[in-house]
């Protein structure tokens, strides 16, 4: 009987032992893999907020739309901009909701946007009131499970009916209030809606003034000051929609304007320093918020 020959154990060939990687050309691999994420993450995080930034001014672009349907269907008149510093709450105004960094409702609650003066001109669309870039929350509202609150924007405070009888903004008298779309004579250049900071938001009513005087240093030079401050979420710029209906970003140059977008880290209102360097921000949003009576 023929026994079979024990089987043998095959050998490697040079050729197939040679076909593996070797640790140095690995950490090449390695290396240049390292070297390609480092150019094209970023690029795609810009890409990423390019888009956002994109989004959010065509957010305040439909919103300005719906202003504009509101003014055709009620005689030109523009809709109510009152603030909320009083327990006065009224869906007369452009929204009724004031944000805060507690677990208000008025943080989450849609109602306070569709049943108010524009929410019927959105087609129940919400979302624009909100800038994708926008996600900021306080501790507590992490805690209780909040992924975002429900505005972003607010409306320029001198368009508007402001609520008072004579139909005068108490908080910048010297201004026109623009209660009529056809009193604003100048319309690519009155901005109507913009994403505020979200330490400054609270209410929908968006004002800044210019001083006469200090009352500081006890001066004739006026000393400027942030009481609402403007986003800067896309790179180092905020939304802004105008009259006419144009949106577009605008870019800061001022240090004093970009405060972290962090619950409570604004400490407004901000000092603004006496230079012709310092103020550009200022001086360019006040330009834009009305004219002088």
């Amino acid at each position: 009987m023929r026994c079979l020959p024990a089987a043998q154990k095959p050998r490697l060939s040079s050729a197939t032992a040679g076909d593996g990687f070797t640790l140095m050309e690995l950490m090449a691999v390695m290396a240049i893999i390292s070297v390609l994420a480092a150019i094209i993450l970023p690029a795609l995080a810009n890409a990423r907020e390019r888009s956002r930034s994109i989004y959010c001014v065509n957010n305040t672009r439909q919103l300005t739309l719906a202003w504009h349907l509101y003014a055709d269907d009620h005689e030109g008149m523009l809709p109510y901009n009152v603030p909320m510093e009083t327990p006065a709450r009224t869906n007369l105004n452009w929204v009724n909701n004031v944000m805060t960094w507690d677990l208000s409702p008025d943080n989450t609650n849609l109602n306070t946007i569709s049943e108010a003066a524009l929410g019927p001109y959105v087609l129940g669309v919400t979302s624009i009131y909100r800038c994708p870039s926008d996600r900021v929350l306080s501790a507590v509202q992490i805690a209780a499970g909040w992924t975002q609150r429900l505005r972003s924007y607010s409306m320029n405070a001198m368009v508007g009916n402001p609520g008072s009888s004579n139909s005068v903004n108490a908080n910048n008298p010297g201004c026109r209030q623009f209660l009529n779309l056809d009193q604003i004579a100048h319309p690519t250049e009155i901005f109507v809606f913009l994403d505020e900071h979200p330490d400054s938001i609270d209410d929908g009513y968006f004002i800044d003034t210019e001083p006469a005087s200090s009352a500081i240093n006890m001066s004739s030079v006026p000393i400027n000051e942030w009481r609402d401050l403007p986003a800067s979420y896309h790179n180092r710029s905020a939304a802004f929609c105008f009259a006419d209906g144009h949106a577009s970003l605008h870019h800061w140059q001022n240090g004093s304007t970009i405060a972290p977008a962090t619950p409570y880290e604004a400490n407004l209102p901000i000092q603004i320093p006496n230079s012709a360097t310092e103020d550009t921000d200022f001086e360019w949003l006040i330009e834009h918020m009305s004219v002088e009576n």
